[in-house]
């Protein structure tokens, strides 16, 4: 075989390898949300903890979306809500996650609720 099919060959054969290798190591928006969800949960339980002033108080994920940057060349946001009940009250955060990073902000979502 002539040393230019060889190397078209080869080069070829590298280029889809490469491509496999970047296409496998993206994620979807449903498996960023997902990864970022236990940090937020996280935040939202320790301020709604100390807020409710109720230490026994459990917490679930209502929603997610995933913001787009507001700049070109921005950074992702995983935005959550988050509700957090216990001792007859309850309250709802909105949780923003940067992608990527190890921190989440809470923020209030609704005025906290007594539980008749």
């Amino acid at each position: 075989m002539p040393k230019s099919k060889q190397l078209t060959l080869l080069l070829s054969s590298f280029i889809v390898a490469t491509t496999g290798l970047l296409l496998s190591g993206c994620q979807n928006t449903q498996q960023m949300l997902a990864q970022e969800e236990g940090v937020a949960l996280q935040t939202a339980l320790r301020r709604g903890q100390f807020e409710l002033g109720c230490p026994a108080a459990t917490g679930s994920v209502l929603s997610n979306n995933m913001l787009q940057p507001v700049l070109w060349g921005g950074r992702e946001r995983a935005e959550y809500s988050v509700g957090v009940e216990g001792c007859g009250k309850r309250a709802t955060y909105i949780v923003v996650c940067q992608l990527g990073s190890d921190g989440c902000v809470a923020a209030a979502g609704q005025d906290n609720q007594t539980i008749n």
